[in-house]
């Protein structure tokens, strides 16, 4: 863009991090819009050998999906947000009662981050006084998230996939600015899981076959959610326990999690009955009510019959392991 220099460059990113904040994202960085020449090699790999499951839309738009410049007409930077969603509600200790994923728990991220960063699109169009190209993108597109956020310092990737911040642990929303305005970016952060492997030894289903990396095929919450309403491979379906949506198992255990704070956004905290209904409660459901329940709520995702197995599978497993108690 014409007239930007190195300094003019420096202000104007540090002035959209000032503003991402008061927009009320938790953090922000930049990277240089580039091809993601390192991450298309191991994700190529990761489709070939069949790790993805069912979700052929991975397969699709490769190129796109590496290379930001083909998604946004002149991108010169993406600027990568976080939205902390944490609560501080355990999850319940009783196999009889349905377990959703926290980030479940309130009104769908798409919703609430795409709005926050539309009014930072806009911030950035006043700020340099010019028309520019853009999108935002929230989960919802061919974009690498997590691969944008380590390029943007906002965190690393751990071993069980999922970004680490040191000063918020795990539990938070990625999404990005591709923007055709050239900006002074930021380094990656340094990887701190050191020697832990918690998350790797106590994923029920061995997802995480290898240090940072993940088979959906085994993953607890892509057998619940992105599986559709198909059944669970029998080996698998009593180690999903009582989840009925998702799985935090692998964040709970994680030992950055003790820095996580409950978010200060109003819309992800827990509805009504979201945490502590019992699995009898939830197979008396029908789809109205599942309508109602979970409107503009990321469960609707599972569909109502996939809900709907994930609460047959969860009383079956319940049943099971009262029998296993009483032998």
């Amino acid at each position: 863009m014409p007239g930007f220099d190195a300094t003019s460059q420096e202000r104007l990113a540090q002035a959209t991090k000032l503003e991402a904040t008061r927009l009320g994202f938790d953090a922000c960085g930049i990277s240089k819009a580039e091809p993601l020449d390192e991450e298309a090699i191991r994700l190529e790999q990761w489709l070939l050998e069949g790790r993805h499951g069912t979700m052929d839309w991975m397969e699709r738009n490769f190129d796109k999906r590496i290379d930001p410049t083909k998604l946004v007409d002149g991108a010169e930077s993406v600027i990568s947000v976080l939205h902390n969603y944490y609560q501080p509600t355990d999850h319940p200790d009783d196999p009889e009662v349905g377990k959703i994923s926290r980030y479940a728990w309130g009104t769908d991220y798409h919703e609430v981050m795409k709005e926050k960063l539309y009014l930072l699109y806009q911030w950035l169009q006043e700020a340099v006084d010019a028309e520019i190209n853009g999108r935002a993108f929230v989960d919802s597109a061919p974009v690498m998230d997590k691969a944008w956020a380590k390029r943007s310092g906002l965190g690393w990737q751990g071993k069980h996939s999922n970004v680490l911040n040191r000063e918020t642990g795990s539990f938070f929303f990625l999404g990005e600015l591709i923007v055709s305005v050239p900006m002074d970016t930021d380094d990656p952060m340094a990887d701190y899981c050191g020697s832990c492997t918690r998350c790797i030894d106590a994923c029920p289903t061995d997802a995480i076959y290898e240090p940072y990396a993940v088979d959906a095929n085994r993953c607890i919450s892509y057998l619940t959610i992105e599986h559709g309403p198909d059944d669970v491979p029998d080996g698998l379906q009593p180690d999903v326990g009582n989840w009925l949506f998702g799985c935090d198992i692998c964040q709970d255990v994680c030992p950055w999690n003790k820095f996580s704070q409950p978010t200060d956004e109003e819309r992800y905290l827990p509805r009504e009955g979201v945490t502590d209904t019992a699995l009898e409660d939830w197979a008396e459901m029908n789809l109205d009510e599942f309508e109602r329940r979970f409107e503009a709520s990321p469960v609707k995702r599972a569909t109502f019959d996939g809900f709907k197995r994930n609460v047959r599978n969860a009383i079956q497993n319940a049943l099971n392991r009262r029998a296993d108690d009483s032998s």
